[in-house]
């Protein structure tokens, strides 16, 4: 077992069996701070979240478990998030690269036997283009991917939300990028300057999935590429993702609020900045992020992966029963902020 879960599993039994120096139960947030409860539209649901790394860094996934918690306390969802760093759908890997990209069809019958959603998220796209100029072949090999995550999927009866993916931005890459004339492109030192037309171009392609039988289509990468617009336009050096590829705080928030949206949550109406320091305020957050972060990291080799070589646990017993004194204690605490 990693020692990094091996650790956050035994601080998570600690902390949700109350072995901790903290009050169990803190002071409530202020009422001007109170989310008002909605319908929560996961309600119900186990809930497979799939990606690549930033699913797998996984704080969008935190701050939209925190708005469902927070906004629907008495509807839940049971949210299991297995992203994984650098897998595509498309099966493309960057010519000259140590070891394949994963794909996420290779593990993708294992997770859905091993965790029997009702329902899947998946967010693709960023590595599926090799972060090379737009072509037919890696389009088609892209649409191929999808059309077969699609088939997976609703051939086990749970429906299926595509989120389109979210920006790349060359801004803070000076020095990293190439234009299309380049002689090779890949992640790290010959990033195409314009790879996100080439996102949107994967984005458009998902989009027209949309409506199709038991299949939503989010689009999260038009939104995000007008917010990060609007911030460059007070602030030009502003980026969301300071690698140009994964987000910050700000950018996890913004795609968390953005999917949110989409699936009817009231959010509330606050500034950015302003928003990201009430939850990080809001004891519950940390609970919510410890607990997502604990299942993810258990769930992920439990279902089994191969990158340069394969991972595979044997069960996720333990991390379910932290997970479960968690959500005890995620739930005292909601129920003492409504008093």
């Amino acid at each position: 077992m990693p020692r990094v879960f091996t650790a956050l599993l035994a601080a998570a039994l600690l902390f949700a069996a109350g072995c901790t120096s903290q009050p169990i139960i803190p002071a409530a947030p202020p009422a001007s701070t109170a989310l008002a409860p909605a319908a929560n539209p996961l309600a119900g649901k186990r809930v497979l979240v799939l990606g690549d790394s930033i699913t797998q860094d996984g704080r969008y996934v935190t701050f939209l478990e925190y708005y469902l918690q927070r906004l629907a306390p008495g509807a839940k969802c049971d949210l299991i998030s297995i992203g994984l760093s650098s897998e595509t759908v498309s099966g493309l890997t960057e010519p000259g690269a140590t070891y394949p990209r994963p794909c996420a069809l290779e593990r993708l019958d294992r997770a859905l036997k091993a965790a029997k959603p009702q329902l899947v998220l998946a967010c693709y796209g960023m590595n599926d283009g090799i972060y090379a100029p737009s072509s037919p072949e890696r389009l088609a090999a892209f649409n191929d991917g999808v059309r077969q995550l699609i088939a997976t999927v609703r051939a086990t009866g749970a429906e299926l939300i595509l989120i389109t993916p979210p920006v790349f931005d060359p801004v803070p890459l000076a020095g990293k990028t190439v234009p299309a004339t380049a002689a090779r492109f890949g992640y790290g030192s010959a990033f195409y300057e314009g790879y996100d037309g080439v996102l949107a171009e994967f984005a458009a392609a998902e989009m027209s999935r949309h409506g199709l039988a038991g299949v939503t289509v989010i689009d999260l990468h038009t939104p995000m590429a007008a917010a990060l617009a609007a911030r460059r336009a007070t602030k030009p050096t502003f980026t969301f993702a300071k690698d140009g590829v994964h987000p910050g705080d700000a950018g996890h928030l913004l795609m968390a609020r953005i999917i949110g949206a989409a699936l009817g949550l009231p959010l509330p109406a606050t500034e950015p900045d302003s928003e990201l320091a009430r939850i990080n305020a809001d004891p519950i957050f940390d609970l919510v992020s410890t607990r997502r972060r604990l299942r993810s990291e258990a769930w992920l080799p439990f279902v089994g992966y191969t990158r340069d070589m394969s991972f595979k646990s044997a069960a996720v017993d333990a991390s379910e029963r932290a997970a479960k004194l968690l959500q005890g204690q995620i739930d005292a605490r909601l129920a003492e902020a409504k008093r």
